[in-house]
Parts: C-alpha cells; sequence; structure tokens
C-alpha cells in the first residue's frame, strides 16, 4: 500500500492509473503540515510501504507574490510528510526541479552541482529538497522538468489548444531542457522502489525525458506529430523568439539540462526519450478529447 500526496496534479493522477486502488491519495488540504501529530494520526491509519509526495506550487509567475504560499506547498509540507516517514521507518518519495539552478551554462547539471536558483519558486523547491534531506529518514529526491501529461493543465495542453484556435505563434527558442511525461515520470519511480534491495540509496536523483529540445522545439514536434495522428489543426507557422521578447514576472533557467546517469546506475531506471513519449501523450489526448 502506498499513500499518494497531491491527487489532483497530473503526476498523482499517474500514479492513480499505475496503481488504482494499490494506494490511497490525499490533496494537499487534507493535510495539516503545520500539525505534525495531526499528519501523524491521518496518515498511521494505513500501512503505507512507501509515501510518494507530488504536491506543489508550481505557479511559478504567481510564487513571485505569494512566496509564502510556494513555501508552505514546496517546501513545509514535505518537511512535515518526511518527518513522519521518518519515525515510520518507511520511504518518502519527493519530487523537485531543474529551477533549484541558475540556467548558466550549456551542459548537463549533475546532482552535486552548485544550486543557485533564480526565483521563488526554485528557491521554495530547493528549501524543501533541504529540508527532507535534513530529516535523517529514507528518501529519494527526483529532480525533474518540464512534466506534462495529455489531459492536464501543461504546456502541451495548451499547443494543442492554440493550434486549434491560431494559424501562427510565437515560441521561446533560447530555454533549452527535456520534456517529462508524467506517467512515464510515474512508472520509473515505482520501478525503482521495486528495484531497491539491501541499503536504501537515500539521495537526490535526476529523472526527466532523455533528449533536450526548447519550448519551440517542443510545440514543432506537438504539431508534426499531432497532424500526422489525423488531428485537425489550424496552425501553420511557429516563429522562434528569445526569452527576452518574452517578458514573464519570474525569470526562467536557460539550461534545464539534467543528467540522469545516477538514477540509471543507483537505480537501474532510464526514462524514454521525449519524442517517444510526446507519441503516447498525443494517443492520450487523442482518447479524452
Amino acid at each position: 500500500m502506498y499513500i499518494v500526496i497531491g491527487k489532483n496534479g497530473q503526476l498523482a493522477q499517474a500514479f492513480k492509473y499505475l496503481l488504482g486502488d494499490k494506494a490511497v491519495y490525499f490533496s494537499h488540504s487534507d493535510l495539516d503540515f503545520t500539525d505534525i501529530e495531526k499528519i501523524r494520526e491521518t496518515l498511521s491509519k494505513y500501512n503505507a510501504e512507501a509515501i510518494i509526495n507530488t504536491c506543489a506550487y508550481t505557479a511559478v509567475d504567481k510564487a513571485e507574490e505569494e512566496e509564502d504560499k510556494a513555501r508552505k506547498a514546496n517546501a513545509l509540507l514535505p518537511k512535515a510528510i518526511a518527518t513522519y516517514c521518518k519515525n515510520a521507518d518507511i520511504p518518502f518519495i519527493h519530487y523537485s526541479t531543474d529551477y533549484v539552478f541558475s540556467g548558466q551554462g550549456d551542459g548537463p547539471y549533475n546532482e552535486g552541482d552548485k544550486t543557485s536558483p533564480i526565483n521563488i519558486y526554485g528557491k521554495t523547491k530547493l528549501e524543501g529538497e533541504r529540508s527532507v534531506i535534513e530529516t535523517g529518514g529514507k528518501y529519494l529526491i527526483f529532480r525533474t522538468s518540464w512534466v506534462y501529461d495529455g489531459y492536464n493543465k501543461n504546456f502541451f495542453c495548451t499547443m494543442m489548444r492554440l493550434g486549434k484556435e491560431r494559424e501562427e505563434l510565437s515560441v521561446v527558442d533560447d530555454q533549452i531542457g527535456a520534456p517529462t511525461y508524467a506517467p512515464a515520470l510515474a512508472k520509473r519511480t515505482l520501478e525503482a522502489l521495486n528495484n531497491i534491495q539491501g541499503e536504501f540509496p537515500s539521495g537526490v536523483y535526476h529523472l526527466c525525458g532523455a533528449g533536450q529540445t526548447s519550448w519551440y522545439g517542443f510545440a514543432s514536434k506537438i504539431f508534426e506529430k499531432a497532424k500526422k495522428q489525423g488531428i485537425q489543426l489550424k496552425i501553420h507557422k511557429i516563429n522562434p523568439i528569445p526569452s527576452s521578447s518574452y517578458p514573464t514576472p519570474a525569470k526562467r533557467p536557460l539550461n534545464s539540462r539534467l543528467n540522469c546517469s545516477k538514477a540509471e546506475s543507483v537505480l537501474k531506471i532510464k526514462m524514454p526519450n521525449w519524442q517517444i513519449s510526446l507519441e503516447e501523450a498525443i494517443e492520450s489526448y487523442k482518447n479524452t478529447a
């Protein structure tokens, strides 16, 4: 039995598809992270073998003016649940982000590279990482990037909507990273837990789609593959633009590349290429549209 936190998010929904009634699901509002004893009472009703926290405040721009709300979800809640897991002697699985890095350079970041977030979202996610580590329990922290699925509120679904409404779009082309398909991320997480033998390999791991692209490249492939699968789109022109032409309240890292070799060597898991996952996402979109 697993406990999954953040039941309304796209990653939690992927876990629900994979686990069904082999897990119980909570939203963040079901748990009062300021009351450790209440969390203990709620979670101890279930004989969980691990707790998976998918909950996060991910409104990157809004976080710039709602730092307290972002910190509650991204740092205080994981600290509270990690504390419970330490006392219960069960693993805590938590997700973080490439935004803990500055985005400088053009090579993939390793887990031990210096962190230096450039926005509030990244700052609070880094605080969450550190609070989980400091509890001293069993944990896996997966830093990932550009998470999406085929039917929730995300870049992929936004592009599909705009592709049906508009003939021309402009998309940022100087932010480089890897789209990560939520169902693939959930599947590899469970594989990692199943693969662990002996001493629990607590640590921070990078886990995102294989390969790399820009948001412009991602959008272009979305439209290309969607048309090949028979989806009718109005879009016929995409313009690549620099980030400076699309200013946002929160700065975005230009380099979101993550080196995932540690997860492959230690946990024996490997994510599929992002373009392969994209085809699955389009099939999912067609089935739910």
